[in-house]
């Protein structure tokens, strides 16, 4: 496997690529055990966060991952920085480029800015989150994830994803990655929240009694993502609850047939999931937290920055 400089999205990962990372955030899961978590791993590189948009999880375990790798860590205030004066990405990361960082985490409202990023930076660049595009580590925790609860024995699994598909990076990258990993992927959503160019492979349904009668394995509940809506595209988040939420009736029928539940967080309460949702006892939500940072850790050790 040659070694790879960025991590820019799913499509661009070649089938060994994702295992090698898959296959070692087991390992790196394990350091959690363990009464002294860290490892020498990447001590003396440099990581520095990015983010033009707000975030807790994704953030937070960039954050712990390199840390438990034993490299130095610094977050980029955006709001504080000369960006709010007007100056582009570019010509940040122009001044970024004199630090000899080793990794940059980007997260922006706009997509491609993580690969315009790429292009001007000899650093290892992972995309963490981009417009509507691509969430290629949020994908990769999700593989994981559904590998440990299924032992590794993805093939044939149905996952349903329902909620705002349209504006869902997470829907996209994840759909990708469990479709190559030999899953049935379905989407739930009304029209209005239903992207036009969904890949044929991919069944569509408009209500969870078509949707359920298919049968999943796993729901896949996505937040409805307000910020990036220019108009509204439901009547009201009452609305939304009662057609497209998992309300308590349909936890009920979730919970009688044993099927996995999973979210990338943060939880809308009481819009695409009830409250009593948060308590469902196969729910995967914490254990995509803790994998996340398992994931992360693989990904930095897999990415190879250009030399100085």
């Amino acid at each position: 496997m040659s070694p790879r400089k960025d991590l820019l999205d799913i499509a661009s990962l070649q089938d060994e690529e994702i295992e090698f990372i898959l296959a070692n955030a087991t390992p790196f899961k394990d350091l959690f055990k363990r009464s002294v978590k860290k490892v020498p791993t990447l001590k003396g590189r440099t990581m520095l966060t990015l983010f033009y948009e707000p975030s807790t999880r994704t953030l937070s375990s960039f954050e712990v991952a390199a840390s438990r790798l034993s490299a130095d860590v610094t977050r980029f205030d955006v709001d504080s920085s000369s960006v709010v004066k007007g100056e582009s990405v570019v010509d940040t990361i122009d001044t970024l480029e004199a630090m000899r960082l080793d990794y940059i985490v980007v997260r922006h409202k706009q997509s491609g800015i993580p690969n315009l990023i790429a292009q001007n930076t000899r650093a290892s660049v992972i995309n963490a989150g981009d417009g509507w595009h691509a969430h290629p580590t949020q994908a990769l925790l999700d593989a994981f994830t559904l590998r440990e609860v299924t032992h590794n024995e993805l093939p044939g699994k149905r996952i349903l994803i329902v909620g705002d598909i349209q504006h869902s990076r997470v829907a996209r990258s994840t759909s990708l990655l469990l479709r190559r990993l030999g899953m049935q992927v379905a989407y739930l959503a009304p029209g209005t929240l239903m992207p036009r160019d969904t890949p044929a492979e991919i069944t569509r349904f408009d209500n969870w009694t078509d949707a359920l009668d298919w049968n999943p394995h796993t729901v896949y509940l996505l937040r409805v993502q307000m910020e990036r809506q220019a108009d509204s595209l439901f009547p009201s988040v009452g609305e939304y609850h009662r057609l497209f939420g998992l309300t308590d009736t349909r936890l009920q029928i979730l919970r009688d047939r044993k099927t996995w539940l999973m979210h990338p967080g943060p939880v809308n309460r009481g819009v695409e999931i009830t409250d009593a949702g948060m308590n469902y006892d196969r729910s995967l939500i914490n254990q995509q937290v803790e994998n996340g940072i398992a994931v992360r850790m693989a990904v930095l050790y897999t990415l190879r920055p250009n030399p100085a």
